[in-house]
């Protein structure tokens, strides 16, 4: 990583960059979007069992990376019942991954935020003689400080994220390093400097993103970002 390339970076730096930025934007994307539909969903829904299903909900919120990333493994693994895609060890597989870990807490956090706004929203929405389609809108609008709020941590949990990544991905240079699991391989060479590096990085690349994600947010006081 010594080459010197853009802004004094190597040019290996760089890529481990744009990898790490690609698998946490498309992780996020994936996961964000199935956890808003399925917590929205979750909320208005009634049907036997939906309390074990909040509850097996709430328990993936927590599992392990290692765990995902080892059920992914086998599914992708040659022999696997997915293996015909020939994904493992690439980015793809990265992203399946840490969409698996993340889904569950977007669904999660979603549903505990609509079931807190739900009979305040609807009966504001049933006063003003909104139909279904006009409520769920309300409904979202009204929680875009929460869903924001998701999209956020979906991001943060994406971008650092080790254990999953590196099983699925196997931290080939050039293809599937990400800085998480470059910084993972530079402590155990011993080489602490660069690994404080590209962790000083990631938390800049992080700030960067948040502030402006920040910036593009309307009707949003400065007190409200605290």
């Amino acid at each position: 990583m010594n080459d010197a390339g853009f802004f004094g970076f190597s040019s290996e730096t760089l890529g481990i960059v744009g990898i790490t930025l690609r698998m946490s934007f498309l992780s996020t994307l994936i996961a964000s979007a199935l956890g808003i539909v399925l917590g929205l969903l979750l909320e208005r829904s009634s049907f036997p069992g939906k309390r074990i299903v909040v509850r097996l909900c709430r328990t993936l919120m927590g599992t392990p990376p290692v765990v995902a990333g080892l059920v992914v493994y086998l599914l992708l693994m040659r022999r696997g019942p997915l293996g015909f895609l020939g994904i493992l060890f690439t980015v793809r597989a990265m992203v399946i991954a840490q969409s698996l870990i993340i889904t569950p807490i977007t669904t999660g956090m979603i549903y505990t935020y609509a079931t807190r706004s739900a009979q305040k929203i609807r009966a504001f929405a049933k006063t003003m003689g909104a139909d279904p389609f006009q409520t769920q809108l309300l409904f979202v609008r009204e929680m875009s400080g929460e869903i924001y709020f998701v999209i956020i941590t979906a991001f943060s949990r994406a971008i650092s994220e080790v254990g999953a990544v590196m099983i699925v991905g196997g931290n080939i240079q050039y293809k599937t390093r990400t800085m998480t699991t470059a910084i993972s391989m530079l402590r155990n060479t011993g080489d602490f400097a660069q690994g404080i590096a590209l962790g000083v990085l990631l938390l800049i690349i992080a700030f960067i993103l948040q502030s402006l994600s920040d910036l593009v947010r309307k009707g949003e006081t400065p007190e409200e970002n605290i």
